[in-house]
């Protein structure tokens, strides 16, 4: 193992970083408010300390050799993780936004309704909500903390099971009335609503056997829209019971069908290390509601 004497000098591998970023020594020197010829004396040195060539000239330019190409990787990553863990500690970053990424029906049905609590708890904490259906990249600077559906799978990312879920496939009185409903099969008769980007409905009818044969019709709209159009008896939903509780209370909505989704549920997903301390407290957040809806 390479000890951090026989590491090259950082000033070379923050040369080389910039030069590959930039692909140009003039770019590469202002970058780092240096000269052109103090970038290029940095990586011939780095490339004689290795004895390895990482660039050759493309026309104006310099392109990568394949060696340079995943040195430059790896620096990268690394001088993103240092900024980034440089800028949590010292508090360079506490003025940016809180950014948070989930699902629209996360958002509307859960999170919304909570959200004043926090903003009554932490006011001096400006927070940005992304409520999409996609896979965010968490990178440096951007989304801070996802909440994602799924089954934890996601390699990389930190992950902790925040909210198991139990599918409810479920309908308004004003569709189903008091039919009795003993078979998925029968729920062929009746339109659906499904969230988009997500395929709920569909695999749940698959899980229990219904392959044959198309439902009513199929509507895809967005998470905040979907338990609108439930509660207005425009289609059979699935989605979870802790979005639609008080409805169901109340006697609006008919629970069809219930089961656990073993290992799936909604998910506190983060990168890797320390984060913000406005993200923390966000987590803890986040944690203490559930809790209390639980209890």
């Amino acid at each position: 193992m390479m000890s951090l004497r026989d590491l090259p000098p950082l000033s070379a591998l923050r040369a080389f970083s910039a030069l590959a970023e930039t692909r140009s020594m003039s770019a590469a020197g202002d970058l780092l408010n240096v000269s052109h010829a103090a970038i290029s004396q940095q990586v011939r040195g780095l490339e004689a300390r290795l004895g390895l060539k990482l660039v050759t000239r493309d026309g104006r330019g310099v392109a990568l050799t394949a060696q340079g190409a995943e040195l430059a990787g790896v620096l990268r990553d690394s001088f993103q993780a240092m900024s980034e863990i440089i800028a949590t500690l010292t508090g360079a970053d506490a003025d940016r936004p809180l950014q948070v990424s989930t699902t629209s029906m996360f958002a509307a049905s859960w999170l919304m309704p909570r959200i004043a609590d926090f903003r009554h708890l932490h006011p001096d904490i400006d927070l940005m909500l992304n409520p999409t259906a996609q896979l965010v990249d968490l990178s440096p600077g951007g989304i801070d903390i996802a909440i994602r559906y799924g089954n934890g799978n996601w390699p990389g990312l930190d992950v902790e099971l925040l909210m198991p879920t139990q599918i409810l496939i479920v309908a308004s009185r004003s569709l189903v009335g008091d039919r009795v409903i003993d078979h998925p099969s029968q729920l062929l008769d009746y339109p659906w609503l499904q969230e988009l980007g997500t395929n709920e409905s569909k695999n749940w009818l698959a899980r229990h056997g219904v392959t044959q044969g198309r439902i009513k019709g199929l509507t895809e709209v967005p998470g905040n829209l979907m338990h609108d159009g439930l509660r207005s008896g425009q289609g059979v939903v699935a989605t979870i019971r802790a979005f639609i509780e008080p409805d169901i209370a109340q006697g609006a909505i008919r629970v069809l069908f219930e089961e656990e989704d073993a290992g799936h549920g909604y998910y506190l997903v983060t990168r890797p290390g320390l984060l913000r301390p406005s993200a923390q407290l966000f987590a803890k957040w986040l944690r203490r509601q559930v809790a209390v809806g639980d209890g």
